[in-house]
């Protein structure tokens, strides 16, 4: 098929966040932009390629502190998106600090070397996750650990099948999005790894083996079905997944993590946690994997550990996978980075300092209680979820159909977005909301004022 004749009927997928092929973002930028805005933003769509979720822009931003992004015209929004990398808050100054005087010491470790930061900052990782998981390697980024991650499994077991979950996200390398399971990464671009194979997720609230979410009675079949995929299989490398997923805020029921736990165990496979976007504090616990009783063999952390600055992110393996030193597992150019080493160190100062997990957790209560009261008075909200400042509100046109209310969540964005709330939407009709942890409660309840106003204003005008 020729490239310009696919890119008339481009699929959307919308799993992952919202579209910018949406007709409102042209809307947007007519109605919101002014000229010089509008400029920067064609002179973007004109030199980088276009992919979905990205090019074309929505806006161009000047600035970013504590809770709130700038636009170039001056506008500033309470951003609940942050990419999942503000859990300290934009440009925290203690981050910045710890950068400029990294920078006027040594800007760059050449490999072969190591450097203070990174050892400093590894030694940390390894004191505050659970108590096995004692070796580390960093990564320029998330995609990358959990590359390695897989790496580490094959080294280790010999295996080189995996099982993950549909619809979670773990990167974009070719990979990595194999273990992956949104289309929007996957769909036709050749063969993957082989040996990849996705298990659907727990979803109490869209459950495929009990469609009324009563956990109880089904007996987790979720897990239950991951064991018999593993007993069929016979040599699984590793379950893969994330403990909790940010963009869909789906909290497993009591036990499954357990059970998936146990059946690694009895089936010799790994347990890789994934914690890109939900680690350090944000879903109440310094580590997600804590939320749920369940010690992973390796957790791959990423966004947050640069606070939010500076790419980053490690591998944090049981001690005893110490057991391919004649491979390269992760052998980046920034592999031991001594800034990015020490705005980690500091980012999880400041988490430590402020018990800023705590805050999570007494902020999260309350977030979750005005949720709850939204949905009383808003047919629209169909369902509240939290872990935590892991909070999300899924949309649908009928409460007992469950039927997705996909243009209304576009619709609540762009109204959100006009009031000065800024986040994204997901599986088309999901809100995720994702405050730094730094937020103040007058600043959370005015974003959610936002978030109230703007979903009167959709129904209003459905």
């Amino acid at each position: 098929m020729n490239p310009k004749d696919k890119s008339k009927n481009p699929a959307v997928d919308l799993s992952e966040g919202d579209s910018n092929l949406s007709p409102r973002r042209q809307r947007w930028k007519r109605e919101q932009m002014d000229d010089v805005s509008s400029g920067w933003l064609d002179r973007d769509a004109k030199v980088f390629l276009h992919q979905s979720l990205s090019t074309p822009c929505l806006n161009v931003l000047q600035g970013c502190s504590g809770s709130h992004i700038e636009d170039l015209e001056g506008r500033r929004y309470f951003d609940f998106h942050g990419n999942s990398a503000h859990q300290v808050g934009f440009a925290h100054p203690q981050v910045i600090r710890a950068i400029h005087q990294q920078l006027d010491q040594l800007a760059f470790c050449t490999r072969r070397y190591t450097n203070l930061p990174a050892i400093k900052l590894a030694e940390k990782l390894t004191s505050i996750a659970p108590a096995s998981l004692g070796k580390v390697l960093f990564a320029p980024g998330g995609t990358t650990a959990v590359g390695m991650a897989i790496k580490l499994v094959r080294a280790a077991t010999g295996r080189f099948k995996t099982v993950s979950m549909w619809d979670a996200f773990h990167g974009a390398s070719l990979d990595v999005m194999s273990v992956s399971g949104e289309t929007m990464f996957r769909r036709d671009v050749g063969p993957l790894l082989a040996g990849t194979q996705q298990v659907p997720p727990a979803d109490p609230y869209r459950c495929i083996w009990q469609p009324d979410g009563d956990c109880r009675r089904c007996g987790l079949k979720c897990a239950a079905y991951i064991e018999y995929v593993l007993e069929k299989e016979g040599d699984v490398g590793a379950v893969i997944a994330e403990p909790i997923r940010n963009t869909a805020v789906n909290p497993p029921p009591p036990g499954y993590w357990q059970a998936v736990r146990s059946a690694c165990d009895r089936h010799g496979a790994l347990l890789v946690m994934d914690e890109t976007a939900v680690c350090f504090g944000r879903t109440g616990r310094m580590f997600a994997c804590q939320c749920f009783d369940v010690v992973p063999d390796i957790l791959t952390i990423g966004k947050g550990l640069g606070g939010g600055v500076i790419p980053f992110a490690a591998m944090i393996a049981r001690s005893d996978l110490d057991v391919a030193p004649e491979k390269s597992i992760g052998h980046y150019t920034h592999e031991k980075n001594p800034v990015a080493a020490a705005a980690g160190l500091a980012t999880i100062d400041i988490i430590e300092s402020r018990d800023l997990p705590a805050r999570a957790r007494k902020l999260g209560t309350h977030a979750m209680d005005r949720l709850r009261a939204m949905q009383t008075d808003h047919p629209l909200i169909g369902d509240v979820r939290g872990v935590g400042l892991v909070l999300g509100v899924e949309l649908v046109r009928d409460r007992s159909t469950k039927a997705r209310a996909s243009d209304e969540a576009d619709q609540l964005m762009y109204e959100c977005l006009e009031r000065g709330l800024s986040f994204k939407t997901s599986q088309g009709n999901f809100i995720p909301l994702s405050p730094p942890l730094t937020i103040q409660r007058a600043a959370l309840d005015q974003a959610l004022d936002i978030f109230e106003s703007a979903l009167t204003a959709v129904e209003q005008n459905r």
